[in-house]
């Protein structure tokens, strides 16, 4: 029985080796987004002001956890106007409602779940999943990279503001096409 104990006690603590925690690197990550605009293009944005923290299982190429917080007011589409549009009640509202959240639920081979918090609004989605490894910079620093893409319909985030168009349409499209990089370097 004793040999039991610690051959799990051994077990544990190699796989505890492997397992590490993640702090996201900003300068290094984005945190973009797509929407159609007048039905005929794409306008392109990002958020500028966010942190995350992931857990991840290098012995079983595994992530554990991923949280993220995004201050909803850093939005940022290279025009300030539209800008100032988005930060006011008509879409996120950030007086009221400052951060985006993200939480994972599951991982499913090359795809994660994850409860996301927009508006006030918490829903489950689902994001593609790149891993793209592990690496040592040339400061000893064990960095990781993943990237996440998917689409979610705003409209299911309170985000309803719109504007009809003469010659039909509508000038602010549904489908929101996520893409976000994430370096991350491992905590000490």
């Amino acid at each position: 029985m004793k040999f039991l104990k610690l051959s799990l006690a051994s077990i544990i603590a190699s796989t505890a080796l492997f397992a590490g925690t993640y702090n996201v690197d900003t300068s290094h990550s984005h945190i973009g987004f797509k929407i159609k605009h007048m039905m005929i293009s794409n306008v392109k944005g990002s958020f500028d002001t966010f942190s995350g923290v992931i857990e991840y299982d290098e012995a079983t190429k595994t992530f554990k956890a991923i949280t993220g917080k995004i201050e909803a007011a850093s939005i940022n589409t290279a025009n300030e106007k539209r800008d100032v549009h988005l930060k006011s009640a008509d879409f996120f509202d950030v007086a009221q409602f400052p951060e985006i959240t993200f939480v994972l639920k599951k991982v499913e081979e090359n795809s994660v779940y994850g409860e996301l918090s927009i508006h006030g609004v918490k829903k489950l989605v689902k994001l593609e999943l790149e891993n793209n490894g592990i690496a040592k910079d040339p400061w000893g620093n064990q960095r990781m990279g993943l990237a996440l893409k998917g689409e979610i319909n705003r409209k299911d985030f309170g985000l309803n503001w719109n504007k009809a168009l003469e010659t039909g349409g509508v000038l602010v499209g549904e489908t929101v096409k996520l893409e976000i990089e994430l370096e991350a370097i491992l905590a000490k």
